[in-house]
């Protein structure tokens, strides 16, 4: 065999990291090693194990190679193999039938994010758009947080995180922990620190990523905006509030001022759980840094309440003016220093803004005909299902399950693996992964787009999604130039449209840069709002749903699920190391990293509970229970229980995952899923214990 040919890619799993690659390609059309590539300064040559290791799933035995027809009833996974233009026709057909029935609404393409290259995810859109079928709005991951940090500061663009690994004196990880989920944050944290740097880390239990901190502050699930409100309230009793800065900066600081000074650190201590000197100590420490950062995570997505957190956090830097420094301030994300023209790639000139929304983290509801679900439309009797797997990433699963066996219901699932949704389908296509397809990435963690073009031929018959998109359009009569079009010519095209790079440039130029200037990435032009000022007392109502519920100024909005005497612990389910959501619980590595389902307990809780390490609990509550075995962790408060990882389905004895539990309520103000809101009791046997 001759040496392996190294080949540049990208990496499509983590919009934050979105890590250049290195890949070994052999001359057998197979890969073999990937590493980091050092032609990011983000990646800088690192990037996560479970992406190391992807010949794992790139070669799968499992991958799925050829189109399947559902043969025996809904979930009886009994198949026949059809070709590729039978597959089509068919799906086409229900896809006409359905529509003639009950209106083009009735059909609803359903995806996220097992890719997040624009071209392979988002081309679904534009068919969505050219047939009128019922619109997306995606709530799983960063709708809560977006609206957050949009509140305050209006766009979604913050300080590059190597300058604060540069320049920063204190770093703050604050809901997120990006051991498991973002390697490259937590390596440049470390070298922020070994320069002298202090890392603090806000998070309710103690994560790889608070093991490497100086300080780690273990709120409350769901407690962070009480968190922030005391922090402000020291900032500005003692002195460390910049008053030049907020009277240029800021919309009402007199107001916030008087506001906060009622939220001292007793009021937040008995929230959040943390001691007072805890939260003076760390107000102080913040108040005396003058280059503090913020890394803002996606933990705030995942809570009732977690635009209101995130827009309170987004407060402090405003207060002490930290967005002045080199290194100072705050990042969430960087998708708007983006100026790509999205129109080509979703069809946007064809978007219909009568057509109904359907929230994708209501799945179930929608599905079981939940009238305010539907928005009073006809219901949804066909899914096109690309790039993820809802029968387990979703919220209020028994429900979702439910909907998904219909009888009524058509469902198409293209996929790389026969995923618990894909499981329940009609219709099954095998998709390509990233390795195996044109297209090209965002970053919201980083500054640069870059481009990766297909470096190996797809196992069996498997094909790209924007093949399957275009193959449905033409038998469906949808006409849009984009369906014409390879992936590359979409790309290019749009790259230029967008006065970017082309694509070929792009690409072999290892990326473009969108970094602004210094003042622009500080906001120190003026802050991406109508008035140019950051604002503590945001306009809710920019976002809909139920902004008039908002607190006006910065709060502990408790809308939360707390806990109760029947329900005395709050559940958060947490990412896992080496899986992706339910991507990577199909290869053997991440698979013996993980073992099995655990809950990890404060070991006083484990005390009450009678039991030990390896011990079988059930946690539940009104929705559902699963049975998963007991680790005592310190490092998190008493009545705070938490179980990382997306785990497949198979893996509980009630043959419901961990999303049996979550509900699918959405967020304040304009939805969001709340997976780690929940409120469960613990029984061993059959009691329930109390704290």
């Amino acid at each position: 065999m001759s040496p392996p040919t190294t080949l540049p890619s990208v990496c499509p799993h983590d919009c934050t990291s979105t890590c250049a690659l290195e890949v070994e390609v052999l001359d057998n059309g197979r890969i073999g090693k990937v590493r980091g590539s050092q032609r990011n300064a983000y990646t800088a040559g690192v990037i996560c194990e479970k992406v190391a290791r992807y010949a794992e799933r790139q070669h799968h035995p499992e991958r799925l190679q050829h189109p399947l027809m559902r043969t025996g009833p809904k979930g009886s996974q009994q198949w026949k193999r059809i070709t590729w233009e039978e597959a089509l026709d068919r799906t086409a057909d229900q896809l006409l039938q359905k529509a003639a029935q009950h209106g083009s609404e009735t059909v609803w393409p359903y995806f996220y994010a097992g890719t997040m290259g624009l071209v392979q995810r988002d081309g679904i859109q534009r068919l969505r758009h050219t047939m009128k079928y019922s619109r997306w709005h995606a709530t799983i991951c960063v709708a809560l947080s977006d609206t957050g940090w949009m509140a305050g500061i209006g766009s979604k663009r913050g300080v590059d995180l190597l300058e604060a690994a540069e320049h920063a004196d204190l770093i703050v990880i604050w809901g997120g922990n990006p051991v498991n989920t973002q390697v490259n944050v937590i390596q440049h944290a470390m070298a922020a620190k070994k320069r002298g740097a202090r890392l603090v880390v806000v998070d309710p239990y103690r994560t790889g990523t608070a093991e490497k901190a100086d300080l780690h502050l273990a709120v409350r699930p769901g407690t962070d905006g009480a968190l922030a409100c005391a922090i402000m309230h020291v900032l500005f009793a003692e002195g460390f509030a910049d008053w030049d800065y907020l009277r240029r900066y800021t919309d009402c600081p007199d107001e916030l001022a008087a506001h906060v000074s009622t939220r001292p650190p007793a009021w937040a201590s008995a929230i959040t759980g943390l001691s007072e000197d805890t939260i003076i100590s760390f107000a102080r420490e913040y108040g005396r840094a003058r280059a503090s950062f913020i890394r803002c995570h996606h933990g705030f997505s995942r809570s009732r309440n977690g635009a209101a957190n995130m827009h309170a956090v987004t407060c402090l830097p405003a207060v002490t003016g930290a967005w002045q420094h080199r290194g100072g301030g705050a990042v969430y994300g960087h998708a708007g220093l983006l100026p790509l023209n999205r129109g080509l790639i979703e069809g946007l000139d064809q978007l219909d803004p009568n057509t109904r929304v359907l929230d994708q983290s209501r799945l179930g509801a929608i599905l079981m005909g939940d009238a305010d679900a539907l928005q009073g439309g006809p219901p949804v009797t066909a899914l096109l299902i690309q790039n993820t797997n809802p029968a387990v990433v979703c919220p209020d699963l028994h429900r979702v399950r439910a909907g998904l066996l219909r009888d009524d219901l058509f469902t198409c699932v293209h996929e790389q693996f026969m995923t618990e949704t894909a499981a329940l389908a009609d219709i099954v296509l095998p998709a390509t992964t990233f390795l195996e397809h044109d297209d090209f990435y965002s970053a919201s963690g980083h500054t640069v787009f870059q481009v990766a073009k297909k470096l190996v031929e797809p196992p069996g018959e498997a094909r790209e999604n924007h093949f399957v998109i275009c193959e449905l359009a033409r038998r469906l009569g949808a006409s849009h130039p984009g369906f014409e079009m390879t992936a590359w010519d979409i790309m290019d095209q749009s790259l230029r449209q967008s006065g970017l790079w082309d694509a070929q440039t792009n690409y072999e130029r290892g990326g473009q840069d969108l970094a602004a200037p210094f003042d622009r990435m500080h906001f120190l032009d003026g802050f991406d709002t109508p008035d140019r000022k950051f604002h503590f007392k945001p306009d809710w109502s920019r976002f809909g749903g139920r902004a008039a519920e908002m607190p006006a100024l910065p709060d502990h909005f408790d809308v939360i699920d707390n806990a109760t005497d029947d329900k005395p612990y709050r559940l958060v389910t947490a990412p896992a190391r080496t899986f992706l959501n339910s991507t990577f619980t199909e290869t053997p590595g991440s698979l013996k990293r993980e073992r099995r389902p655990t809950a990890l307990l404060h070991p006083d809780d484990c005390t009450a509970l009678k039991v030990s390490e390896g011990d079988r609990v059930s946690v539940g509550n009104e929705r559902g229970s699963v049975t998963v075995h007991v680790q005592p962790k310190t490092g998190q408060q008493r009545g705070v229980v938490v179980i990382e990882g997306l785990w497949p389905n198979r893996a509980f004895d009630t043959g419901l995952g961990i999303n049996a539990l979550t509900s699918a309520e959405p967020g304040w103000p304009n939805g969001g899923a709340v997976f780690h809101d929940t409120a469960v009791w613990i029984r061993v046997n059959t009691e329930a214990v109390s704290l």
